[in-house]
C-alpha cells in the first residue's frame, strides 16, 4: 500500500512576496518579430538571452535535443550512454542512422500541452503594439493600466515548485509526491479586478507592487484570517496549513494564529526575500519544507495533536511563531528574539525534519484566548460628557466567528533616553500621546498601549510620559511595558503596569489585542488622575488577569 499523502489547505496571505514575480517583460524574440527596440546591455548590444517565463504549450511540438548538452561533462563519460535516437543534418532533418560525419546526434522528444508548463520567451506585447517593460503600461501608471505581479492563490506557485524545482536527489514533483493541496483565497495578495463584481485593492486583495499602488490588510483583516484559518483546520479535510505573507508581516500573523486559531493541527508560514522566479529566489525551498514538515508528523504528540504551535520555516529552520522576527533585508533574515531559544528544529537538511526543543508557551488549542475560549461579549469604556462608562462590546458573531469591529486599537509609544525635557524650556511635546489616548476613549472601547521603553526592563525616562500612561490606565486602558528591540530580559512586573515579559513590543501589541477580547477593558476610575485606594486595588486585581496571561503565553 502507497503511504498516504498529507492533505495540506494553503491560505494566501497579504503582501506575499513568496507569491509575487518579477514583471514580465516582453523578449527580445518578440521585439525583433515586429520591429520593437530591443532589450541590451550596458554596453548597448542586444541581450545574449532571452529571459524564459513558464508557460503553457498550445499544441504538441516536436523538439530535438543535442545529445550531451545536460552538462559539458556528459560527453566525458559518453561510455556510459546509450545511443541517441537519431541525427540531424545541416538541413534541420532528423534520420534514424547517421548519413553524413557531420550529423549531430540528438534525442527527439514530444512536448505536450499536457505535460505542464514550460520554460519559453514572453511573447506578449501591450495593446498599443508597444513591448512590456515593467508592470504597468508606463510608470506611475493608475491600476487600469497595470498588470499584477503576485498570484491570486497559491496554486500558479505550487505549480511552478512542482513542476519546475529540482530536489538535491535529481527528480521533481517535490509537492505533490507528499501532499495534495487546496488553496484557499483569505487575504490574497491578488485580485480578480475584471470580476462582477469587480476584486478591490486594499479591500479584496493586498499587493505592495506596483509600488504606487501599495496597499496593506487593515486591522480588521485579523478577523477574517483566524475565522477562515479555524474553520479550514476544523474541517476535517486538512492535516495542516501553510500560510503564506509578507516577510516583514508575517511573524505577527503566525503568533497571532498562534493566540488564536483553536486547532491540534500544524500551521506553517512561509515568506521570502526575493520574488518567486528571480534568481536564487528563496521562497520555493521554505514551501517544500514546510510540505516535508507537516508530512512528517515531527510535529504530533503520542496524541497526534500539535505539540510545537504555530512555527515559521525559513532557510531549513523551524522558529516558533512566538519569537520570530526579521531582523534582516536578505534571504534567512530571521532571529528568534527573547535570548532563550525559538528555534525548535531543522527541515531540510539531510534525512526528515526534526524538532528538538518544543515551546511551554501556551498555543492554539492550549491558548486561553484562542476563538473558542473568547466570550460572545465583553465591556469596553468609553468618553462621555458624564465621565468614562462601561459599555459592551460584542466580540464573536451567532456563528462563532470573530467580528472585526471587535479588534482592538492597541498602539505603540516608543521610549528612548533623554525622552524627558528640562522643567524649564516650557516645551510641550506630549501631545501626541494625550491625542492617542483620548482618541481611542471617544471611539475605540477596547484599546491600550505597548510602552517599548529602555533595555531590558521596559522603563521609561520621561516623567510626564509615565503619568499620561497611568492616566490611561486608570481610565480603563491597560499599558504593557516591553524593552526595546529583541532584548533576552524580562520587563519588570510593576503593577499598576503589564510586563511584557522578553516579547517584542510588536508581538506584545498582540497578546494585548487578545487578552483586551478576553477580559475586557480594565475598570476606569472616577477621576483617573485621583483613583481612589479601592479604584486602585480593583485595577490591581484586573491587571493580576492580565499578567497570567502574559505569563503564560
Amino acid at each position: 500500500m502507497e503511504p498516504k499523502k498529507a492533505r495540506i489547505a494553503h491560505l494566501a496571505g497579504p503582501t506575499a512576496t513568496i507569491q509575487n514575480t518579477p514583471p514580465l517583460v516582453t523578449s527580445n524574440k518578440a521585439r525583433a518579430l515586429f520591429g520593437l527596440p530591443l532589450l541590451t546591455g550596458p554596453d548597448g548590444t542586444p541581450a545574449t538571452y532571452d529571459v524564459l517565463r513558464a508557460q503553457r504549450l498550445a499544441a504538441p511540438v516536436t523538439a530535438y535535443v543535442e545529445q550531451f548538452s545536460a552538462h559539458p561533462l556528459e560527453s566525458d563519460a559518453a561510455g556510459l550512454y546509450g545511443p541517441p535516437d537519431g541525427y540531424l543534418n545541416g538541413d534541420g532533418v532528423f534520420h534514424d542512422q547517421r548519413t553524413d560525419e557531420g550529423d549531430r546526434p540528438v534525442y527527439r522528444v514530444e512536448l505536450r500541452p499536457e505535460d505542464g508548463l514550460y520554460p519559453l520567451p514572453y511573447m506578449a506585447r501591450q495593446a498599443d503594439g508597444s513591448a512590456w517593460e515593467q508592470e504597468s503600461a508606463f510608470p506611475g501608471a493608475p491600476a487600469q493600466q497595470s498588470r499584477q505581479g503576485f498570484f491570486p492563490d497559491g496554486s500558479r506557485s505550487f505549480e511552478e515548485i512542482d513542476r519546475l524545482g529540482i530536489g538535491e536527489d535529481g527528480t521533481g514533483n517535490l509537492i505533490s509526491s507528499q501532499a495534495d493541496v487546496t488553496f484557499y483565497r483569505v487575504l490574497p495578495p491578488a485580485g480578480y479586478t475584471s470580476a462582477d463584481p469587480p476584486e478591490r485593492r486594499g479591500v479584496d486583495f493586498f499587493a505592495y507592487k506596483p509600488n504606487h499602488l501599495s496597499s496593506h490588510s487593515p486591522r480588521q483583516g485579523l478577523a477574517k484570517s483566524v475565522n477562515a484559518a479555524t474553520d479550514i483546520l476544523q474541517s476535517g479535510d486538512h492535516d495542516g496549513a501553510i500560510w503564506t505573507e509578507g516577510s516583514p508581516n508575517i511573524e505577527d500573523s503566525m503568533y497571532w494564529f498562534n493566540l488564536l486559531v483553536d486547532t491540534t493541527l500544524p500551521i506553517c508560514g512561509n515568506a521570502a526575500q526575493r520574488p518567486h522566479g528571480q534568481l536564487s529566489n528563496d521562497g520555493p525551498k521554505n514551501i517544500v519544507d514546510s510540505v516535508r514538515y507537516i508530512a512528517s508528523r515531527a510535529w504530533a504528540d503520542e496524541s497526534g495533536r500539535n505539540r510545537a504551535g504555530v512555527v515559521l520555516i525559513a532557510e531549513e529552520r523551524i522558529f516558533s511563531a512566538r519569537t520570530v522576527a526579521k531582523i534582516d533585508a536578505r534571504p534567512g533574515g530571521y532571529t528568534s528574539t527573547g535570548g532563550h531559544g525559538g528555534i525548535l528544529g531543522a527541515a531540510g537538511h539531510d534525512g526528515p525534519p526534526i524538532l528538538q526543543y518544543l515551546p511551554t508557551a501556551k498555543h492554539t488549542y492550549l491558548s486561553e484566548v484562542n476563538l473558542t475560549r473568547l466570550p460572545r461579549e465583553t465591556t469596553g469604556v468609553r468618553q462621555t460628557a458624564d465621565g468614562i462608562v462601561t459599555v459592551p462590546v460584542r466580540i464573536k458573531d451567532e456563528a462563532g466567528h470573530l467580528l472585526g469591529s471587535a479588534i482592538p486599537k492597541v498602539s505603540i509609544v516608543k521610549e528612548g533616553g533623554y525622552a524627558s525635557d528640562a522643567e524649564s524650556d516650557g516645551f510641550e511635546d506630549d501631545g501626541d500621546l494625550i491625542a492617542t489616548i483620548q482618541r481611542m476613549l471617544e471611539a475605540a472601547p477596547l484599546s491600550g498601549l505597548v510602552v517599548e521603553g529602555l533595555t531590558p526592563y521596559g522603563t521609561m525616562t520621561s516623567g510626564k510620559r509615565q503619568t499620561l500612561t497611568v492616566r490611561a490606565i486608570y481610565s480603563g486602558l491597560p499599558v504593557v511595558r516591553v524593552g526595546r528591540g529583541h532584548t533576552e530580559g524580562f520587563a519588570r512586573f510593576v503593577p499598576p503596569f503589564i510586563s511584557g515579559s522578553n516579547l517584542t513590543s510588536t508581538k506584545a501589541r498582540l497578546l494585548l489585542m487578545a487578552s483586551l477580547m478576553k477580559l475586557g477593558a480594565l475598570p476606569a476610575a472616577a477621576d483617573p488622575v485621583h483613583p481612589t485606594p479601592a479604584e486602585v486595588a480593583a485595577t490591581r486585581e484586573r491587571v493580576a488577569e492580565f499578567q497570567r496571561l502574559f505569563d503564560t503565553h
